[in-house]
């Protein structure tokens, strides 16, 4: 048996060519201008920056911001996504302004915000003070269960043979 240390280097990925960061910026940028078959010039000229800028990027002497690689990429009708590790894209959260508290800050993203909750929902209940128009749940392990029970509902194909997770409601 081989190991990996005797396999040829025809089994070693290939160069992706200059990189800003981990990412292959240089080479989607040039890519995407490909895509269209345009000069550098237009190119900058369709997604309104400086055509250095382009070159730049190009050249992988400039690492650009987000704002201008999508205005690069959406030149040739590309768009910037998120994936997780098995390829799906991941879409931002929604934003709602009337989920702000009195203050006018927004609830941390990290906590599931409950509009107009039910008795019993709002952390304090038990306090008995007054009911806000919307709230969130703040024990983590009550927001895990029922993110759980949220998955497991919607994904029904996927889990089948997968038992229904504990509800949350019991515990509260």
């Amino acid at each position: 048996m081989t190991s990996s240390a005797d396999l040829p280097d025809v089994f070693d990925p290939p160069d992706p060519g200059p990189t800003v960061g981990p990412f292959p910026v240089a080479g989607l940028v040039r890519r995407a201008r490909r895509i269209l078959g345009l000069s550098q010039n237009r190119m900058a000229r369709f997604a309104k920056v400086a055509p250095s800028t382009v070159a730049r990027v190009e050249a992988g002497n400039l690492a650009p911001s987000l704002a201008v690689l999508d205005r690069l990429l959406g030149a040739a009708g590309l768009y910037l996504v998120v994936v997780d590790q098995n390829g799906r894209i991941i879409q931002p959260m929604a934003v709602w302004d009337d989920t702000r508290d009195g203050a006018g800050r927004r609830y941390p993203a990290h906590l599931d915000t409950i509009l107009d909750p039910e008795p019993g929902e709002w952390w304090a209940d038990i306090y008995g003070l007054a009911r806000p128009p919307e709230t969130y749940h703040r024990c983590p392990v009550e927001r895990e269960m029922r993110r759980r029970l949220s998955v497991w509902e919607v994904r029904v194909a996927q889990n089948r043979a997968v038992p229904r997770p504990p509800n949350p409601d019991r515990y509260g």
